[in-house]
């Protein structure tokens, strides 16, 4: 690949600038994963290798980053009001939305799990994660974030959303959402509350830099049983923020069109890595 082509493939303001609104697209969007974006776009080694050596090469790290960071406030700004308006108008159509994300990804994550063929350890692997997400919803009907200690558990929140984001296949909000705190979180960016959004900030780059080596080594030399894990704990996701059956014919419509909207959505997600991907290989040839 020459210098011209990396540059608009992977240097490019514009082209870094995009990929930050999708980025932050989705980490505000349950169901779709930040780093099976960062994947489809070609960045994300190039992030791993930033977030888990931040200072070095500190200054090219930055200029690269930059742009990224602009595109991703953008999409926040953009989002954070639209879903808080959402979720206090229509809060059950608003999950289901989230529901059809998450459902609409599990296609694509099961196909990439499943590369080798299946395996019998894998469903170890499915039932355990479905577990961990399962306890993870009770843990969050004990209301753990709305205690005395709230700067603490909003910290911890922040740092398990933090090692999601490097997870492929794993959503940023999904978690929180699955945790009690994604609405709280929501309504605290509409706010511009800082008591909130510096723990939670400040956990989650810890989570990233702790996880990130870690993380790409589990991936590689265990593909197939983290990437099944990722599957079990999507589905495991699916129940725990179930907001029950929507009550009244305007909110089953409002439920059953948001459902569909958030699988289509999710196939166009689809559509676009695929292109992405057949971009950067057309580049690399």
């Amino acid at each position: 690949m020459n210098d011209t082509t990396e540059r608009r493939s992977h240097g490019g303001f514009f082209y870094r600038m995009l990929c930050g609104f999708f980025l932050g697209v989705s980490v505000i969007a349950p169901g779709v994963s930040a780093s099976i974006m960062a994947v489809m776009m070609g960045i994300y080694d190039r992030l791993v290798d930033i977030i888990a050596n931040p200072f070095k090469n500190f200054k090219r790290n930055v200029i690269y980053m930059l742009p990224m960071g602009m595109g991703a406030l953008l999409s926040v700004l953009v989002l954070v009001g639209l879903l808080g308006y959402m979720f206090d108008n229509f809060p059950v159509p608003s999950y289901m939305l989230f529901i059809g994300l998450i459902g609409g990804s599990l296609p694509d994550v099961f196909k990439e799990a499943n590369t080798d063929g299946f395996r019998r350890r894998y469903v170890v692997a499915v039932v355990s994660a479905l577990a961990f997400a399962l306890a993870m919803g009770l843990a969050s009907e004990f209301e753990f974030v709305t205690a005395a200690s709230g700067i603490v558990s909003f910290s911890v929140c922040g740092f398990l959303a933090g090692m999601s984001a490097m997870v492929p296949g794993m959503s940023v909000s999904m978690v929180l959402m699955m945790l009690g705190v994604y609405e709280p979180l929501l309504e605290a960016a509409r706010r511009f509350d800082l008591s909130v959004a510096v723990p939670v900030g400040l956990g989650f780059v810890a989570g990233m830099i702790l996880i990130s080596n870690f993380v790409r080594f589990i991936f590689r030399r265990h593909h197939n049983f983290a990437y099944f894990m990722v599957f079990g704990f999507m589905c495991g996701s699916l129940i725990t923020i179930f907001p029950g059956l929507p009550q009244g014919a305007v909110e089953w419509i409002l439920s059953v069109a948001a459902l569909a909207a958030g699988i289509g959505v999710s196939f166009l997600f689809h559509i676009l890595g695929e292109r992405l991907k057949n971009d950067k290989l057309t580049a690399d040839m």
